[in-house]
Order: structure tokens, then C-alpha cells, then sequence
């Protein structure tokens, strides 16, 4: 036990993460748990005054991880602060497991309350149809225009709810099903797979864009599994692109000014399950269609644009004198 707890930190976070291969993250999730543990092992090098082969996990103390974690906090927003406890507290649980630690010293940082998860969707009732209309209309003015991939990729998220990485994850053998019973297979976050009903249109515009793909790229072979959406050179599409075609999107049909901060491509997503609330979906049914891991998360949807509620504000008596004077 004594010689586990002089391992270097930088080899117990490489046991960590090889102790989570069979879990099988995501891309994502794996960056964003790299980016946690470098970024506080960094404030804590500076702390204790050590080199990366010098800090050892015995050293990660309450007391160290506290002063690390509150100079995080002075320049990352509450939510980062969050994600980054939550990931260094998996991490020093493996230790504990694994006998590299005695016990993990989190429950001695202070831990940020989570901020209320609020629905993002757009702004306007009419705006997704606007926005479908203007994409299918050529309207983003691209150096290299292709609306067969821009109304597939918003019509995605929209009727789909999907997150980028399970846009990127689609391939031709994703649309399953017998005609007029189709089905969207999903490799979801958590690798929580899902299958979404949809309409036979989303076939057509699959099968449009796929016949574009072979106009633009007639010497490559798009078989049924491959990645489905490409970049212009013909590659799968990266995230950063993606998220980049949809806010272009956006500001070509003049919707900009409709997407609420820091939404983009989840603002379709959360648009999707704002209108599946509105028109009556039960918090079960909106997680099934989302994949989310938690039924309270799908709730948030109900809570903000609930009937009950949108009832309740009608009934206001005041509306009745209202009527009279306008």
C-alpha cells in the first residue's frame, strides 16, 4: 500500500482512464475528462512548487486540492468548477479502489451547487420552419453551397433531437425499419442507444443527400456503414465544422437574433423536446427520445412548457378585464 501511494499522479491518471475503457466513453467525454484532470493537476503543481514527475498521489491532500480547486474557480464559470469536481472525484474513487489512497479527500472541497438546467430552445414559433425553408432554399451562401446536407443536418435536430456527436455517429444502415415505419437508430451519450420513429420524409431527405454525396464525390464509395455527413472535401465531419454549418445556417436565414447564448446545434435539440412537452409528451417519453440518463432532466422540459401551466396563466381573471378595455 505504502509503494502504491508514491505513484506519480500522471500514472494512476493513466490507470484511470484505462480502468474506464470497458465503459466505453465518448470521444467527448474522455477530452473533457483529460481536460479536467490537466487542468487542475496544473494548479496543483504550481501549489505544491512540483514537476509533473514529482507529484506523487499521497500529495493529493484536502488541503492541496482545496487551494487548487479555489484558484480554478476565480477564473472558470461555476459550471466548469462543477464538471471538473465531479471528474476529480471519480478519479481519486479509482484510487481509493485501487489502494492508491486511504480515502478520497473531495468531501473536503467545497462542491458548487449545480445551476437549474433551462431549456434552450429557439426563439419564435414559426422559426424552425423558417429556418428548414431558408436551408432548403440555398440561402446559406457557403463557398461550396450543398442544402441536401444543411436541411438533413437541421432536420436532425429538430425532429430527431440529436447532439453532434450522434449526428457524426450516423451511418446509411443508422435508417431502419419496413417503408412508412422507419426508425433512426442513435449510439447515444453513455453509450445509451435509442431508436426514434420517423416520418417518411426524413427517408427522402436521407436518400437526397446521399444522392448529392455521389454527384460531389463520384470516385468514393459511401457504403452502409460508413459516417453519413461529410465536409466538402468528401470526409466525415468534424465537430467543429458541424457546429460552424449550423450557425451559418442560422445567420444566412437571418435567425441569428432567435438562438438563445451558447445554444447553436443544441438549440435544435432542445427545441425538439420543448415541443414534444408542448403537445403533450410525458417526461418518460421525452427521455426515451432524447436518451437522457435522468427522467428529472426530461422533466425540466415539462416544468418550463407545460399545458398545465400555459392553463393555469390563462385563467388569470385579470385576462376577462383585459378583453373589455383593448
Amino acid at each position: 500500500m505504502r509503494y502504491k501511494m508514491f505513484m506519480r499522479v500522471s500514472e494512476a491518471q493513466q490507470a484511470f482512464f484505462a480502468a474506464r475503457r470497458p465503459r466505453k466513453d465518448s470521444p467527448h467525454t474522455t477530452d473533457a475528462y483529460r481536460r479536467d484532470l490537466a487542468g487542475i493537476t496544473a494548479l496543483l503543481l504550481r501549489e505544491l512548487d512540483r514537476s509533473p514527475d514529482d507529484l506523487t498521489v499521497e500529495m493529493l491532500t484536502a488541503q492541496a486540492l482545496r487551494n487548487a480547486f479555489g484558484a480554478f474557480a476565480d477564473t472558470h464559470a461555476k459550471s466548469s468548477v462543477l464538471r471538473a469536481w465531479s471528474t476529480w472525484n471519480q478519479f481519486l474513487t479509482f484510487c481509493v479502489s485501487d489502494g492508491l489512497l486511504a480515502g478520497n479527500p473531495m468531501g473536503a472541497v467545497a462542491r458548487p451547487k449545480a445551476p437549474p438546467l433551462t431549456p434552450k430552445p429557439l426563439r419564435g414559433e414559426e422559426t424552425p420552419e423558417q429556418l428548414l425553408a431558408a436551408a432548403a432554399d440555398g440561402a446559406r451562401r457557403a463557398r461550396d453551397p450543398w442544402p441536401e446536407r444543411d436541411v438533413l443536418v437541421i432536420a436532425l435536430g429538430l425532429v430527431a433531437g440529436l447532439r453532434a456527436a450522434e449526428m457524426r455517429a450516423l451511418t446509411a444502415r443508422s435508417l431502419v425499419g419496413r417503408q412508412g415505419e422507419m426508425r433512426l437508430h442513435v449510439h447515444g451519450k453513455g453509450s445509451r442507444d435509442r431508436s426514434i420513429p420517423v416520418q417518411p420524409i426524413m427517408e427522402k431527405i436521407i436518400e437526397e443527400y446521399l444522392a448529392s454525396c455521389r454527384r460531389r464525390f463520384p470516385q468514393q464509395r459511401f457504403g452502409p456503414s460508413t459516417p453519413l455527413l461529410r465536409d466538402r472535401a468528401g470526409e466525415p465531419i468534424g465537430r467543429g465544422a458541424l457546429e460552424y454549418l449550423v450557425k451559418s445556417c442560422y445567420r444566412w436565414a437571418g435567425l441569428h437574433d432567435r438562438v438563445p447564448v451558447g445554444a447553436n446545434l443544441h438549440a435544435l435539440r432542445h427545441t425538439f423536446a420543448t415541443r414534444l412537452a408542448e403537445d403533450g409528451a410525458t417526461a418518460s417519453e421525452i427521455m426515451a427520445l432524447l436518451g437522457h440518463a435522468s427522467l428529472a432532466t426530461s422533466q425540466n422540459y415539462i416544468e418550463a412548457t407545460g399545458r398545465e401551466q400555459r392553463a393555469a396563466a390563462a385563467s388569470n381573471r385579470t385576462y376577462r378585464a383585459l378583453d373589455g378595455i383593448v
